[in-house]
């Protein structure tokens, strides 16, 4: 387990809402690391997917705007159309660049981003979904030393996107979503 976790990264797609809608309710607040997702969805303004996580969330979640400072004890939502980057003064910057395997927000870029910024204090966590996005940026994160986590294929409701990770790389845990939750309540000694 990681001890020294700063940073939770989640990523997910097609089948990845459920998920969250059902650990993220049972996570405490905590002060030691942030949690960011990183969903794929529309493009718009609409705060829907933000609104959604704050009634579930115990974390308070704060609205990504270009420059905002990052810290710990936050919850925070990839907006819709923007790739999510950090940045090394501790402030998450928001980029138009092109999609990457179909999406902006991308979990690729934001994983990536993440691992050049804070190594081994990172755990990326790869979810349901229907595309490769995750992989690239999953390796990324274990290359910088930080621990790599993927939905177990069998409980996801579209399996492709942990598989192709799993077909990839190789995670330090395969876990279903009741094990993802056990996980993160041991991370720091919550």
């Amino acid at each position: 387990m990681i001890s020294n976790c700063k940073i939770i990264i989640i990523g997910g797609s097609a089948g990845s809402l459920q998920v969250l809608m059902d650990i993220l309710p049972l996570i405490p607040k905590t002060d030691s690391f942030a949690i960011v997702i990183v969903l794929h969805r529309r493009a718009s303004d609409d705060l829907t997917l933000e609104e959604l996580i704050k009634v579930k969330a115990n974390i308070p979640v704060k609205i990504i705007e270009d420059k905002i400072s990052f810290k710990p004890g936050y919850l925070y939502v990839a907006p819709a159309n923007y790739h999510l980057l950090f940045e090394k003064n501790g402030t998450i910057a928001l980029d138009t660049s092109g999609k990457v395997n179909f999406s902006r927000p991308s979990i690729d870029v934001s994983f990536e981003s993440v691992s050049e910024i804070y190594g081994n204090t990172v755990i990326g966590i790869l979810l349901s979904g229907s595309n490769t996005d995750g992989t690239e940026g999953l390796k990324a994160i274990q290359k910088a030393g930080g621990l790599v986590i993927v939905q177990d294929p069998i409980s996801a409701e579209m399996p492709f996107m942990p598989k192709n990770a799993i077909q990839n790389i190789t995670p330090d845990y395969v876990l279903n979503p009741q094990e993802i939750l056990d996980f993160i309540l041991l991370i720091n000694k919550i």
